[in-house]
């Protein structure tokens, strides 16, 4: 029998290793299956339901990739690293560190220069149960003669996972975080964390990656909540299956729009009318709006009750107004301590008229509301509107109380009930809706909104006292530079700690009403309670297609640094000419002719439906298709195979249009294509043209 080579030797301890780990998992599997039918048959309460439902969850979401590395340290303990930790039954032996563990932070931040006590680091492939290859990296040079002839170039994994072929969605990248990356995911700022990134530098990934983090260590975050924002469906898709494949499924993700599903959006805005409703003034504008709903009469109100009028002078209302304006409420609430005010000044007034009355032995009243002393009929109408029977028959004589506390109360009560003193009420100090409030700022019709108008709705609602948004205890931000100062108030309200991570890079703002400067953003939100941090290195993009934009990126962000790609992919950018008429034809016979991997049309919204149409494809893209249509803000955060840009001059007409050139030509790992009618803008003529 032929002798096994040592990596076949070890390929057989890990695959051992690994179909123990696997059993191990099985029995807690089982053991939470068991608990969460046990819980539902006994009709336990719904956190404990819920809680065997969670661990059942993350049981079955580490399957794939269960365990991805091992540590072999000097001392001669070895270390195995996983996507969750697993224990001996009958101790705290770990058998699998979880990533987020301290323990298992050399395994991305060891080197040769700085090995922290690691001799070797082994990343283990696997496909299902079975492992495929050993990738070994020696990080102490006197134990070279000790590891066997398996030791591989440490960077195999980053290389195969940065030219493996895109699926449409997101993998993570536990098992290949770099120093850099590690460094951002496992920062504890308790503010906001502010990750800028150009593309390809795994901002996303680091985000999401730092929210798993960060839910292992502050465990209280899972039941306060935490939220993903993204800048679209199509993204959101996309990410879709990178926290469950950490372990993480209790995350609400949405995008602005559907934080507010109440809302219908009909419409779009043009570029100078969502750069105008996005500027934080508004929020003064609206808080203004809804100020002057609130009237102080010049002259005396008259408030009908029971057929009695009752008078409010000017100086009634500005005191009542001013003593609920102090209390700081909002609107609606605030409305409620003004008309309290007002229906004590009202009751009293009716009070003193009824305890001026006094009693005759026999009965009778004098000095009442009538003419020959009596209570008036309207008296007796106000009292018993408000439950009060009068009886004449009395054992005192003389002047005596003719309303207690509760009496008051109830007249109090009858009061705000009645809807003449209500209409009176409602003229002075009126319950209003966002909608009402933002439809008359902005001259609309209600329910007749666009993208840009969320975040004043949300806003107005705030103010009137109607939000009934949830908050989280973390907040994740992607693509964080497209958010308007509005929509960013309106994400700090659903923070209350102002915890959160926020992702982004400033050349690819492509919203009229985004980011140009972070400070700017904000530090008129949290102050001094955020820090920035950057992402340098680029591994998506190979460094073909990072030269063919640098002056793109230069011209227009001479502030910036671009990324440094860390590989090339041997395969040059290049530009087709064609007509206006003849561009859906051509790009449909250039993606037909593409076979090799996943391939994005970006185009122009104008040209979206069209070109969608002419290569049989959904105007609302499947992001798991080999061929998708996408404008150039619906790509953003994505990555493709392969990318064909249609009409680049159109896409640079926009007002932003250069940085979303930007964004459609760093899409891809691979290759880069470009189609354009007439002429090639300036910010492409250097890429070499191809002939048919």
């Amino acid at each position: 029998m032929a002798t096994r080579s040592g990596t076949d030797r070890e390929l057989v301890v890990e695959q051992e290793y690994l179909t123990a780990l696997y059993a191990r998992l099985d029995v807690l599997r089982e053991h939470a299956a068991t608990r969460l039918a046990a819980a539902r048959d006994a009709g336990a309460e719904r956190e404990t339901v819920a809680l065997w439902q969670a661990e059942s969850g993350r049981l079955e979401a580490v399957e794939d990739g269960l365990c991805f590395g091992r540590l072999d340290l000097r001392d001669g303990r070895r270390v195995y690293i996983g996507r969750l930790g697993l224990f001996r039954d009958a101790d705290d032996t770990p058998l699998l560190l979880d990533w987020r563990a301290p323990a298992a932070r050399p395994f991305y931040t060891a080197t040769m220069a700085s090995p922290h006590g690691v001799r070797r680091r082994r990343r283990i492939t696997t496909r299902g149960r079975t492992v495929l290859t050993l990738d070994d990296e020696l990080l102490d040079p006197d134990a070279a003669g000790s590891v066997g002839d398996g030791a591989l170039v440490g960077e195999a994994a980053l290389v195969a996972a940065l030219t493996a072929r895109r699926t449409g969605r997101m993998r993570d990248i536990v098992t290949t975080l770099q120093t850099e990356q590690d460094r951002i995911v496992r920062d504890e700022h308790p503010g906001v964390l502010v990750v800028q990134g150009g593309p390809g530098t795994g901002k996303t990934a680091v985000a999401l990656h730092r929210l798993a983090y960060l839910l292992y260590i502050r465990p209280h975050l899972r039941t306060r909540r935490v939220l993903v924002i993204g800048p679209s469906q199509v993204f959101l898709d996309y990410i879709g299956q990178v926290l469950p494949g950490l372990g993480e499924h209790a995350v609400t993700t949405a995008t602005i729009t559907q934080l507010r599903p109440d809302i219908r959006v009909s419409r779009l805005d043009p570029p100078g009318t969502i750069e105008a409703k996005g500027r934080p003034g508004m929020a003064g504008r609206i808080a203004a709006a809804v100020r002057s709903r609130v009237r102080t009469p010049d002259e005396p109100v008259e408030v009908e009750f029971e057929q009695q009028a009752l008078r409010l002078d000017p100086d009634d209302c500005r005191g009542a107004i001013e003593a609920a304006t102090r209390t700081g409420l909002p609107h609606n609430q605030a409305r409620l301590v003004f008309q309290r005010r007002i229906v004590e000044l009202l009751a009293q007034r009716l009070i003193d008229r009824m305890e001026s009355v006094v009693f005759t032995e026999a009965g009778e009243a004098i000095d009442g509301g009538s003419a020959d002393g009596r209570l008036s009929a309207a008296d007796l109408r106000g009292l018993a509107a408000a439950g009060v029977v009068i009886d004449p028959g009395h054992d005192d004589d003389g002047p005596r109380s003719l309303l207690d506390e509760t009496d008051a109360a109830r007249l109090r009560a009858a009061l705000l009930a009645d809807t003449q003193a209500c209409l009176a009420l409602d003229e002075l100090w009126p319950s209003l809706t966002g909608q009402q409030v933002v439809a008359d700022l902005l001259a609309c019709q209600v329910e007749d909104w666009a993208p840009a108008d969320i975040p004043l709705l949300d806003e107005a609602d705030a103010v009137i006292g109607e939000s009934g948004g949830a908050t989280f205890g973390h907040v994740v931000v992607d693509e964080a530079q497209e958010l308007s100062a509005m929509a960013w108030r309106m994400l700090m309200r659903r923070c209350p700690a102002k915890s959160m991570t926020i992702v982004g890079d400033l050349a690819q703002t492509g919203n009229p009403a985004g980011a140009s400067s972070w400070d700017g953003l904000l530090r008129p939100l949290v102050g001094n309670r955020w820090r920035l941090a950057q992402l340098t290195i680029n591994y998506r993009t190979p460094a073909e297609i990072m030269a063919a934009v640098i002056d793109l990126f230069t011209t227009h962000h001479p502030d910036l640094r671009p990324p440094r790609s860390v590989r090339a992919a041997g395969e040059p950018p290049w530009r087709r000419r064609t007509t206006l008429a003849d561009l859906p034809e051509t790009v449909a016979d250039l993606a037909a002719r593409h076979t090799d991997g996943q391939l994005a049309v970006i185009t122009p919204r104008h040209h979206h439906a069209r070109l969608a149409a002419a290569l049989s494809l959904p105007t609302s893209p499947e992001i798991t298709d080999p061929v998708v249509a996408l404008t150039p803000d619906q790509a953003k955060g994505l990555e493709f195979d392969s990318v064909l840009i249609a009409d680049p001059a159109a896409i640079l007409a926009t007002p932003l249009g250069h940085n979303d050139l930007y964004v459609a030509m760093t899409r891809t790992t691979r290759r880069l294509g470009i189609v354009h009618p007439g002429p090639p803008p300036a910010e492409i003529s250097r890429i070499q043209e191809r002939t048919p």
